[in-house]
């Protein structure tokens, strides 16, 4: 698989292409640990599920990042490819599409590199709902999903893997109907609570497994691998 990549590589490796990648950083070698970083962070999710991370981060030093970052597509795209094709072969599973990046640490010298991995779901947006900045603003609640922010309103909304979801997270360790996390408002101001929809793997509320719970400001709900912050506004949660 190695060679194979390499032998890619080289087709698109010219003039300045092969001088940047004299830098003492090499792509094989990130390469090989990407794929030790696949295999090192897998967990079972069953007996014939294994769940693999699918967003990398690659952090080089300075020079070396300036060296590669110009070409960081074309190498995106060909260890991606890379890792795509072991995943495949070690029938692993994967909670969303492949993405590799390139970031530049100040900590590591010439020829050191890491690799940081997670398994970030691929999200649908709440049905119905208006995912712009004006409809943030004005929402007393939030939940940030894997960056994106999905302002609720009064019912709430159900999340899961199928297609009955409001909110979709495809996650493997998530149930098709997983949690409802719900908003009522009242004389008593707005309330926010999560509750089990039956689902296979349960729910953890600030690290604590729960039926059912109360959602404070910047609580954090974990639904299968996958961490929910729900933030309310000052004006809901002091009334």
């Amino acid at each position: 698989m190695i060679q194979r990549f390499e032998q890619r590589l080289e087709g698109a490796v010219t003039g300045v292409f092969a001088r940047a990648f004299r830098s003492a950083v090499q792509p094989v070698e990130i390469a090989a640990a990407l794929q030790r970083e696949v295999d090192n962070s897998t967990q079972a999710l069953s007996r014939d599920r294994v769940l693999a991370p699918n967003a990398f981060v690659v952090e080089l030093s300075e020079p070396d990042y300036a060296r590669l970052n110009p070409f960081g597509d074309t190498l995106s795209a060909e260890l991606t490819r890379l890792v795509e094709e072991h995943v495949s072969e070690q029938r692993y599973t994967l909670s969303g599409p492949l993405e590799i990046t390139f970031a530049e640490s100040p900590d590591l010298g010439t020829g050191r590199f890491r690799v940081r991995s997670s398994a970030s779901a691929a999200v649908t947006q709440v049905a119905g709902q208006r995912m712009t900045e004006t409809a943030i603003r004005s929402s007393d609640v939030l939940i940030e999903v894997n960056g994106m922010r999905h302002p609720l309103q009064p019912p709430g909304v159900v999340i899961g893997r199928g297609s009955e979801a409001d909110l979709r997270i495809n996650d493997p360790g998530i149930s098709r109907k997983h949690a409802e996390i719900a908003v009522t408002t009242g004389d008593a101001g707005t309330e926010v609570t999560v509750r089990d929809l039956g689902s296979t793997n349960g729910i953890l509320l600030n690290g604590q497994r729960v039926a059912e719970g109360r959602v404070l400001d910047n609580s954090e709900i974990q639904l299968g691998n996958t961490v929910i912050v729900v933030r309310i506004t000052e004006t809901a949660a002091d009334v």
